[in-house]
C-alpha cells in the first residue's frame, strides 16, 4: 500500500491513494479552514466504519433488516495527555433483533482489521529524503 501526503494550503494535507484524494484540516479554533475533517477525525471514524462493515455484512448474510442499524462510537480521553484511553462501540440495531445473534453480531465487529491492527501495532519508519 502506498499513499502519497501533499500540502494544498493553510492546513490541509491531503492524500493521494489510488484514484482518490483523501482530504483532512484543521479546525478554525486550530489555525485551519475547517473544510475536511482532521486527520485524527479520520482515524477515529476509520474504526467506526471498519467495525461498521463488519456488522453490515453479518447482517446481510442472514437477510436481517440494515435501514435502523448503526455502529456508534465513543473515545474516552485523558484529561492530561488528551490521548485516547478508551474507545467505545455500540452496535444499534432494528426492535426485534434475534437474541441468537446478540453475541455473534459483537465478534463479526471486533474482526475489524483496524482494530486489530491496534491490538498488533506495526513498526514505524520514518526517514527524510531531499531533492
Amino acid at each position: 500500500m502506498d499513499m502519497e501526503v501533499y500540502f494544498p494550503g493553510n492546513k490541509k494535507v491531503f492524500a493521494k491513494y489510488g484514484d482518490y484524494v483523501i482530504e483532512t484540516d484543521q479546525p478554525v479554533r486550530a489555525g485551519g479552514d475547517g473544510t475536511a475533517p482532521a486527520p485524527f477525525d479520520l482515524f477515529m471514524a476509520s474504526l467506526a466504519t471498519c467495525a461498521g462493515i463488519f456488522v453490515l455484512g453479518f447482517l446481510q448474510q442472514r437477510g436481517l433488516p440494515t435501514e435502523d442499524a448503526r455502529v456508534l462510537l465513543h473515545a474516552d480521553r485523558d484529561p492530561e495527555t488528551h490521548l485516547v484511553k478508551k474507545v467505545s462501540l455500540q452496535i444499534k440495531l432494528a426492535a426485534g433483533f434475534p437474541e441468537k445473534y446478540r453475541d455473534a453480531v459483537i465478534r463479526a465487529a471486533d474482526q475489524c482489521s483496524v482494530k486489530r491492527h491496534l491490538d498488533d501495532p506495526p513498526q514505524f519508519d520514518i526517514s527524510v529524503a531531499i531533492g
